[in-house]
């Protein structure tokens, strides 16, 4: 079973505790994070989503990006990680 969360269009401080509880949720599953309405990512959230991603690693999950707006693409990038680390399915929009 995979669940899908959708991410919020603003990823910052006040988002990180709710991502972070959403995401926590459906530890054990595989999870696809639709990245389609994010327009601006802040650093508490990219650490939580750095989190998850190894965490998913870790437990031999998988965690999927899809759909990743240019935005969310930009800021990942700027804020030093690889866009490939995302494991994007499907090209960026």
């Amino acid at each position: 079973m995979t669940s899908e969360i959708s991410l919020s269009s603003v990823l910052d401080l006040r988002a990180a505790m709710p991502l972070k509880a959403e995401i926590l949720a459906v530890r054990g599953q595989a999870v696809m994070l639709d990245g389609s309405a994010v327009q601006r990512l802040g650093g508490l959230c990219f650490q939580v989503l750095l989190a998850a991603i190894r965490t998913w690693r870790e437990d031999g999950q998988s965690l999927t990006f899809v759909n990743v707006s240019e935005a969310f693409a930009a800021q990942w990038s700027a804020l030093g990680a690889s866009v490939s680390d995302l494991g994007v399915q499907g090209e960026i929009v």
